[in-house]
């Protein structure tokens, strides 16, 4: 693993301290690299069992490297380098520790395509947009935020405008079992590492700023399966083009959900009223009846797209034996639904921070594709429809739920306001389904829901109101009125024809 810095944590601020503090990091991986094996490496007793199944899964979330010019960071005694090396142009295998390297070169030495390089990250230096990929293994986890900023801002700059970067990190707390005297590591949340990476832009020569954007964090499913730990956290990311007033003076999308729209608090408000679990409209009751129509069987494969914190996933894996994967854009819903998973734990239900535009899954790779209340928030549905369609198997099925709208042309000014403020892209039920066709579909259902949905939101808010002590110990009174008008806003909206729900379903020929 590459290190060069350990740091010290006050108030959630990971600070570097002085120089005694990198003599502290060289000193803990000198204890640790004596053999040049993997156990070392990888601090676990388990490392022997854990390490093939481990590569094989991470290696196939990288995007293509075939042909491709690679940098990695953490390389250690070459566990990964042995497999990169057999595709790519090229790949710079760097690490902290000398003993590691070594170990490295005799491994992959022969392999003519490899450099070799025993580096403090920090004193990297590669030509401006030279880079296809950058592959970084428990490195962030040893340096302290100005660092991670500084390497970040490289990155960027090295990188190629298709370039992507992957990084995997311990979250949390300590995984390997191995005895340590000490551990100077860092555990940060996966929360603070993507806003972390995400906030540092620069500008590139024709003065346009960049930054990384996510485009999927998930759980390293083996360490789930033969240690129960969802903390090995690895994210793709991928350069992209900043405009703050895009996103409301955030810099990503992302961090706008996060910060803004579904704050950790706003998530657990808005749970109250639809029930444990859920963020989308009728909670339980709605989500029963809809997945009660799909004829859902056991082992069938489900993407829940915009999951929030987990409860239509969670119905699907307990009540049908589906294997769920749930993505949502919001890492602080993510958060909240692996929580509840360590707590129910129903088997193959899965959870990754993934944007759904960007995110790509293997051709026939579901049986169901299956999303509430959230499509509202993208813009291009027709390339997110064309993805569904080659992401579902042959007879595949798609349902869907969502904010919709009455004809644009009789639009009240309010609702065009709210509209922008939301940062919503509505379409008219039919225009949707019309959508759904052009991307191949059949059987195409596009069935104006507004009734169904009015009648929800009332109960809802009959509810509500029998429990507005409860609620409000929890929270607060504002925080009670602030549902209470939200609802009645939907309501409204609702009545004046500016405000519609959709029912729609698809299947794939």
């Amino acid at each position: 693993m590459a290190t060069t810095q350990v740091t010290t944590t006050t108030n959630g601020v990971h600070s570097e301290t002085n120089g005694e503090t990198r003599t502290q990091m060289t000193k803990f991986w000198k204890q640790h690299s004596q053999n040049g094996d993997v156990t070392e490496m990888m601090l676990d007793t388990q490392a022997a069992e854990i390490s093939d199944i481990e590569i094989d899964e991470i290696i196939k979330y990288l995007p293509d490297y075939e042909g491709k010019d690679v940098l990695e960071l953490g390389a250690g005694i070459g566990r990964f380098t042995s497999i990169l090396s057999k595709k790519v142009k090229s790949v710079v295998a760097v690490d902290f520790m000398d003993n590691f390297v070594k170990k490295n070169q005799e491994v992959n030495g022969h392999n003519k395509n490899v450099t070799f390089l025993c580096k403090n990250v920090l004193e990297l230096e590669f030509e401006e947009n030279s880079l296809d990929l950058i592959f970084s293994n428990w490195l962030l986890m040893y340096l302290g935020d100005n660092d991670i900023r500084i390497l970040i801002d490289k990155m960027l700059k090295w990188l190629k405008p298709t370039g992507r970067l992957f990084f995997r990190e311990s979250c949390y707390q300590q995984s390997g079992n191995k005895e340590r005297s000490f551990n100077p590591t860092i555990y940060r949340s996966p929360n603070e590492y993507t806003n972390l990476v995400s906030s540092v832009t620069n500008k590139s020569k024709n003065g346009k700023a960049y930054g990384f954007d996510l485009v999927t964090s998930k759980s390293v499913e083996t360490y789930i399966m033969m240690k129960n730990n969802h903390n090995q956290i690895c994210w793709l990311m991928e350069p992209a083009e900043r405009d703050s007033a895009e996103y409301h003076g955030y810099e990503t999308f992302q961090i706008f959900l996060d910060q803004k729209q579904y704050s950790l608090n706003g998530i657990l408000r808005y749970e109250e009223i639809f029930g444990r679990d859920y963020i989308s409209t009728g909670g339980h009751s709605t989500t029963q009846e809809f997945c009660g129509s799909l004829g859902l069987t056991k082992g069938q494969k489900v993407l829940d797209v915009g999951c929030g914190i987990g409860g239509s996933a969670f119905h699907m894996g307990r009540e049908f034996g589906a294997e769920v994967i749930g993505i949502d854009l919001s890492s602080n819903m993510i958060g909240i639904a692996i929580e509840r998973q360590r707590e129910y734990q129903i088997p193959k239900v899965y959870f990754e921070v993934a944007d759904a535009t960007k995110i790509q899954y293997p051709e026939d790779a579901f049986d169901v594709i299956y999303s509430r209340d959230t499509i509202l928030h993208i813009k291009h549905k027709d390339q997110l429809f064309a993805n569904f369609y080659k992401w579902l198997k042959p007879g595949g099925k798609v349902l869907i739920t969502d904010y919709v709208c009455g004809p644009h042309d009789k639009h009240s000014q309010e609702f065009k306001d709210y509209v922008a403020q939301r940062g919503y892209f509505l379409l008219t039920v039919d225009q949707y389904g019309q959508e759904l066709q052009n991307a191949g579909f059949t059987n195409v259902k596009a069935v104006d829901k507004t009734d169904m949905f009015v009648s929800i939101l009332q109960k809802e808010l009959q509810l509500f109101d029998r429990k507005k002590g409860d609620f409000a110990k929890k929270f607060s009174v504002e925080d009670f009125d602030s549902i209470k008008t939200g609802w009645n806003d939907k309501l409204r909206r609702c009545g004046k024809g500016d405000q519609k729900w959709g029912f729609f379903y698809a299947e794939k020929a």
